[in-house]
C-alpha cells in the first residue's frame, strides 16, 4: 500500500497513460511551433540550406502587407456571418431533432452527413451547383441572380463560401447542442409548464440557461474552423475572383510555398494563430464566466 504512495510509482503511473500522448503532442505540435518562430526570423525560401537570421525584418514587412490584412479582415468577416448562421442553425436542428418528430434519427444522420465530406470534395461538389447547376436552373425560369455563376462575382462568391461552410458545420455543432437539450432535467421543463409557462418561456428561461457549456463548445469549435479555413476556400474558389475571397490561410500558404518566402508566411502564421487564439480564449473566459455567474 506505501508503495503505491511513493513519488516514483506516481511518477511511472503517469507516464505510463499519459506519457506516449504528451511525447506525440510535443513532437507534433510544439517543437514545430518552437522551430516556426525560428523560421519567422530567417530569410529561409525552403530550399536553401542555409537561413539566414534577419530577427524582425519579417515581422515588419507583414505589418506593411495590405493584402495580407485585408486577408485577416476578410477571414474575420467571413467567420463572423458563419459562425453566428452555424450556431443559430445547429440550434434549431438540435432543437427540431429532439422535439419527437417522426424520423427524427434518420434527420440526425442526414443533417451530419455533410461534416463527414471532405472540404476539398465538399468544394468541388459545390462548385458545379454555383457554376452549372444554378446557372442552368436560372437560365431556364429566368431567374436574375441564378443566371450567372456566384463564384465570378466577388460579393457572391463570399456568400457562397459562407451558404456552404454553414451547410457543413451546422450537422456537427447540432450533435452537441442536441447533447446540451438532452441533459436539460425534465423535471425543470415540466415544473416550468405547471407553473404555467409556454413553450416558449421554458425554452428561453429554463433549457437555454442549461446549455451554456454546449453553446461555449459550439462557439470555439465554429470560431477556430472558420478561422483556419483553407481546403474548402481551395477548392471553391481558389481566392477568386482576383483574389476577392482570398482567406489568411490561403494566402499564408502562397506566401510560404509559392513565393517560396518562408519566412515571411511563417510570420504570417503565427501572427494569424495568435489573432484566433486570443478570440478564442475570449470567448470561452467569456461564455464560462457567464456560467459561473449564471
Amino acid at each position: 500500500m506505501k508503495k503505491k504512495n511513493t513519488f516514483l510509482y506516481k511518477s511511472l503511473v503517469f507516464i505510463g497513460f499519459a506519457g506516449p500522448a504528451s511525447f506525440c503532442f510535443v513532437m507534433v505540435m510544439i517543437i514545430p511551433f518552437i522551430y516556426g518562430f525560428y523560421l519567422t526570423l530567417t530569410s529561409w525560401d525552403g530550399i536553401a540550406s542555409v537561413k539566414e537570421f534577419v530577427g524582425i525584418l519579417n515581422y515588419r514587412t507583414v505589418f506593411q502587407d495590405e493584402q495580407y490584412w485585408h486577408s485577416i479582415l476578410l477571414t474575420i468577416v467571413y467567420s463572423l456571418i458563419s459562425v453566428i448562421l452555424v450556431n443559430v442553425l445547429a440550434f434549431a436542428l438540435a432543437y427540431l431533432v429532439t422535439s419527437g418528430v417522426k424520423g427524427q434519427n434518420f434527420f440526425r444522420a442526414g443533417f451530419f452527413t455533410p461534416n463527414l465530406i471532405g472540404g476539398l470534395v465538399l468544394g468541388y461538389i459545390w462548385q458545379f451547383i454555383f457554376s452549372r447547376a444554378m446557372v442552368m436552373l436560372g437560365t431556364q425560369f429566368d431567374i436574375g441572380f441564378l443566371s450567372t455563376s456566384w463564384l465570378s462575382d466577388p460579393r457572391k462568391a463570399i456568400a457562397a463560401l459562407i451558404i456552404v461552410s454553414v451547410w457543413q458545420y451546422s450537422g456537427f455543432m447540432m450533435l452537441i447542442y442536441i447533447a446540451g437539450l438532452m441533459s436539460v432535467s425534465k423535471d425543470l421543463k415540466e415544473a416550468g409548464v405547471i407553473d404555467g409557462c409556454s413553450k416558449g418561456q421554458v425554452l428561453r428561461y429554463i433549457v437555454l440557461p442549461q446549455m451554456r457549456s454546449s453553446f461555449v463548445i459550439c462557439l470555439f469549435l465554429s470560431i477556430t474552423r472558420c478561422f483556419m479555413t483553407y481546403d474548402l476556400n481551395l477548392s471553391l474558389t481558389e481566392g477568386g475572383p482576383f483574389g476577392s475571397t482570398q482567406m489568411a490561410a490561403m494566402y499564408v500558404y502562397h506566401q510560404a510555398f509559392v513565393s517560396k518566402d518562408y519566412g515571411v508566411g511563417q510570420a504570417e502564421a503565427v501572427i494569424l494563430f495568435f489573432i484566433c487564439a486570443a478570440i478564442s480564449v475570449t470567448q470561452v473566459y467569456l461564455g464560462r464566466k457567464n456560467e459561473e455567474d449564471a
